[in-house]
């Protein structure tokens, strides 16, 4: 046996009796020490135990270890390479765990600890001693199954063992089944938790089956529940007269929205129309969601849940049910629909003259795909040319001031996939922002600075509404050095002094510059 070795045994050995005070001699007959060279090489790293303060000779040949007896609370970081470590909820560094002492607690679990003596030139260790809760308690997987008894086999590699299920809890599960499974045990000396089969998914390899798996893995819904959709299918689809005359009337104005081709659901519009001297009035239209879903009702309840859509490469999971998200909330061409809106009256340079936070009802005229808008841009054709066109010219002067007041140039490509019907991948490209993507943008901007600006700029006398500004904060310093060194060594500067303004045009300077160029370092 090795000095390594040894000293492994005797730090477990210790640990498993950590209010014992072990004699010398007890310590060789567990241990089955029985040569000499063997003792006296336990010996020398006993004193080296007591010369790094982690053990204590509690009487002459009698050893206790050290421990600072402090519990501590804070979540347990189970890693796939076994160097799991525990972070303290007051702050601190990371606590080392070793797998003997992780008591089957698994990634982001409450865990208490014990906090052990650090030994001179190591790492602080603890062990758990107590999950207060646990983070997740559900896996997804493939089922192998025996006669009597499954496995989940997982793919999460913070979870170190497969999960045992019991034949009686499999749900009708069969082997290469993709499932969803609950722990409901795990004993302490159990080398696999217990579980059981909440949901078959379906055929593992299958595109919908994995599809619903990645949701699953990462806790997003990937079916809603039926009380909701429920609820969805009662809200009536039809615009009452009554509720029309409460609202602004865009129903005769040029109306249409610009989505990508693979839209389902258009969920904002634009309207333009001209005014006198020179001015346009131009319309940001949202559909307005809350005017069908009412605060505290179910389908509010459920959203509050998702929080957001979650888009996938060959389907989006929205946040609302179908029957909102793609029909009634959906701004489809040629029906009437409730807006939230923000108009402006505004002229061809960008200049805002006047705004206003209206609720409306549009009819949008036209669908337009990005493609398709961005070829009448190109060509100077097409259907609503001088709409699109004027919006176009008053969407690069907007872009222009933000730019001009130091905003910085975040352009970048985007990676798409070509999915055939069955859902599987035969084409990947890039999707780039060209000037119909940048025109519907800037409205948006535009639409939301004005709405922050109106909420949050009140009369001294009022008090302004709380709510979240969502900005891009100064750049970090350092950061921005390390920026500045990596790109000088492609021969371009950026500058990481000065004002706002002159870092962030000299960044989107050379952005510019070298975009879409091959350098080499």
């Amino acid at each position: 046996m090795s000095k390594k070795q040894l000293a492994a045994l005797l730090i477990d050995f210790f640990h498993a009796k950590p209010k014992e005070t072990l004699s010398m001699k007890y310590i060789f007959s567990e241990l089955r020490l029985n040569t000499h060279p063997q003792k006296m090489l336990c010996v020398d790293i006993l004193h080296e135990m007591l010369d790094d303060d982690y053990i204590s000779e509690i009487e002459k040949g009698k050893f206790r270890v050290n421990m600072y007896g402090t519990e501590l609370v804070g979540t347990f970081q189970r890693k796939s390479n076994g160097k799991n470590s525990f972070v303290p909820e007051e702050g601190g560094d990371p606590i080392f765990i070793a797998e003997r002492n992780s008591a089957h607690a698994m990634n982001r679990d409450k865990v208490k600890i014990m906090f052990y003596a650090k030994r001179k030139n190591r790492e602080a260790e603890g062990e758990v001693i107590e999950i207060l809760e646990r983070a997740n308690d559900t896996f997804v997987g493939t089922l192998e199954v025996a006669k009597s008894y499954a496995f989940l086999v997982t793919e999460n590699r913070t979870l170190a063992n497969d999960i045992f299920i019991p034949r009686d809890k499999l749900k009708g599960g069969k082997t290469g089944d993709k499932a969803i499974v609950k722990v409901t045990e795990w004993p302490d000396k159990a080398k696999n938790p217990i579980g059981q089969v909440i949901d078959i998914l379906g055929k593992a390899g299958d595109n919908t089956t994995e599809m619903h798996a990645i949701l699953a893995e990462f806790g997003l819904p990937y079916v809603y529940p039926q009380a909701v959709e429920k609820a969805a299918d009662k809200i009536p689809a039809e615009i009452s007269a009554e509720e029309i005359a409460l609202r602004e009337d865009f129903r005769q104005v040029t109306t249409f929205t610009i989505d990508p081709k693979d839209a389902k659901d258009f969920d904002d519009a634009l309207s333009i129309r001209p005014l006198k001297d020179g001015l346009w009035e131009v319309g940001v239209h949202i559909a307005d969601v809350t005017h069908y879903v009412k605060e505290g009702s179910i389908i509010d309840k459920e959203a509050e849940k998702r929080a957001t859509s979650v888009y996938l490469v060959d389907r989006t999971i929205p946040m609302l049910p179908e029957r909102l998200c793609n029909f009634i909330c959906s701004l489809r061409p040629h029906e009437e629909k409730l807006a939230y809106s923000v108009i402006f009256d505004i002229t061809e340079k960008g200049e805002v003259r006047n705004s206003r936070v209206v609720h409306t009802v549009i009819n949008s005229d036209r669908r337009f795909t990005y493609e398709e808008a961005q070829q009448i841009i190109e060509t100077k054709e097409g259907d609503f040319k001088e709409e699109v066109l004027t919006l176009d010219t008053i969407a690069k002067a907007l872009r222009e001031k933000r730019f001009t007041a130091g905003a910085i140039n975040f352009d970048r490509y985007e990676v798409k996939f070509e999915i055939d019907e069955k859902g599987k991948p035969i084409s990947v490209y890039f999707k780039e922002s060209k000037d119909a993507n940048k025109l519907v943008e800037e409205f948006m901007l535009l639409a939301n600075r004005t709405v922050a600006e109106k909420i949050g700029k009140v009369p001294k006398s009022q008090k302004a509404k709380v709510l979240p500004y969502r900005i891009h904060d100064l750049p970090d310093p350092e950061k921005l050095d390390n920026l500045a060194q990596f790109i000088a060594r492609f021969g371009y500067k950026v500058r990481t002094s000065g004002t706002k303004t002159d870092i962030s045009k000299s960044i989107n300077t050379c952005w510019t510059t070298f975009r879409g160029k091959k350098k080499k370092i």
